[in-house]
């Protein structure tokens, strides 16, 4: 039965949107609404083949995403007749916690649920709710399916994802790690599979979300048995502006020692660290990857601390999974930074990891294995593409 999916990923200040055509994963439409709640909001989109741009106030949600459905059906751009022929719409929800382990469709409790974990998640779940509850608001009757970052993570033993703190934290507010970037990790899952033509049952991977967003996770099977991201998106990888691990008496010594409150330190961690804290240049590896041809040692040192650390993970998750069949390099960095890649696995060769560097080097924006022919562990690139993802969760939960 063909279909037509609108994915939808409501950000605090944005709307990104993609129309496929299921199940033959055909992309009718796409576009990013930004700056909702300033003086001009910025519409780039492209459909019926049209790329446009249109600036205009937008100062709610409920108003860009009705902006957005009444471009799809412009008869000027050559897209869709009327909002009916879209049969299901698909949402990015970033915190589910406990209560979601796969997508689920929209009901009353399903809005009640996500409302419940707008406290784990107060940047993120707000906005998806916003676009929740427009889109069921203008499309009546249409399927809504909320798809998780969260849920993928769900797998994860006691073991790995408990606090070495009061268990009482635990039980009462449900204070635990609970991973990020689900989607994008299972997604190239498959994708992995795919390439070694093996099904994902038989195989334990170790799966690198690199871009602006950092996280590593080692599936076992098909399952996510540990992840770096924890009850925020914060624990981890060095990031873009984010620290990743760090210890935690800090926030105690920056308070005492600068004098700084709460908020401070939480925006300096979140949004002043990484690489552009350590650079004091850029949050982009590009930029920093130039700086340091051209002589720049903050920008280096800062590349240096990004691949160690993702080095360190990997060593921590061959541990985890015991026999590793492929570590899989996914998003921004990973799809297309072959320097970052190498630097990455360089001194992993004793692990089984053997990168082939010219292979490495023609794998951009493409999947390719990258590994030495005789390497005991693949070495992957795969393109993530979550919004797909989305809208085949969405397609399959919708049909039934």
């Amino acid at each position: 039965m063909t279909m037509r999916v609108l994915v939808l990923n409501s950000g605090s200040s944005s709307i990104k949107f993609e129309l496929y055509v299921m199940p033959e994963e055909r992309v009718e439409a796409r576009g990013l609404l930004q700056r909702i709640g300033e003086p001009e909001a910025e519409l780039k989109a492209v459909i019926g083949g049209q790329e446009r741009v249109e600036r205009r106030q937008v100062p709610t949600h409920a108003e860009g995403l009705a902006w957005i459905l009444g471009a799809l059906t412009d008869p000027s751009r050559g897209g869709l007749r009327e909002l009916s022929e879209i049969g299901a719409v698909g949402h990015r929800v970033v915190h589910g916690g406990e209560a979601f382990s796969a997508p689920a469709l929209v009901t009353d409790e399903v809005v009640r649920a996500i409302e419940d974990h707008v406290s784990l998640a107060p940047l993120h779940n707000p906005p998806n709710l916003l676009g929740i509850r427009r889109a069921r608001e203008l499309l009546p009757g249409v399927p809504q399916v909320a798809v998780f970052d969260t849920a993928f993570h769900q797998t994860m033993p006691e073991r790995a994802f408990i606090y070495p703190m009061p268990y009482e934290l635990y039980r009462e507010v449900r204070l635990r790690r609970y991973g990020f970037h689900g989607t994008s990790h299972r997604f190239v899952m498959h994708g992995a599979a795919r390439l070694l033509g093996k099904p994902v049952e038989s195989l334990r991977l170790i799966t690198c979300h690199l871009g602006n967003g950092c996280s590593i996770t080692a599936i076992d099977r098909g399952r996510s048995v540990d992840t770096s991201m924890g009850l925020t998106p914060l624990e981890g990888l060095v990031m873009g502006t984010r620290s990743g691990d760090i210890d935690p008496a800090i926030v105690a010594f920056l308070e005492r020692v600068k004098g700084m409150k709460l908020a401070e330190i939480d925006g300096l961690l979140n949004k002043q660290s990484g690489l552009l804290g350590l650079s004091g240049k850029s949050n982009d590896v590009r930029t920093l990857l130039e700086a340091e041809a051209a002589g720049d040692k903050r920008a280096a040192l800062a590349l240096d601390v990004y691949c160690y650390r993702v080095r360190k993970y990997i060593g921590a998750y061959t541990a985890v999974l015991g026999d590793v069949s492929a570590v899989v390099f996914t998003a921004g960095v990973g799809e297309n930074s072959p320097v970052m890649r190498e630097r990455i696995v360089e001194g992993l060769r004793p692990l089984g990891y053997r990168l082939d560097g010219e292979r490495n080097r023609q794998a951009v924006r493409v999947a390719m294995d990258v590994a030495e022919a005789d390497s005991p562990i693949r070495i992957l690139v795969v393109p993530t593409n979550e919004e797909l993802l989305i809208a085949r969760d969405t397609y399959a939960l919708a049909r039934r």
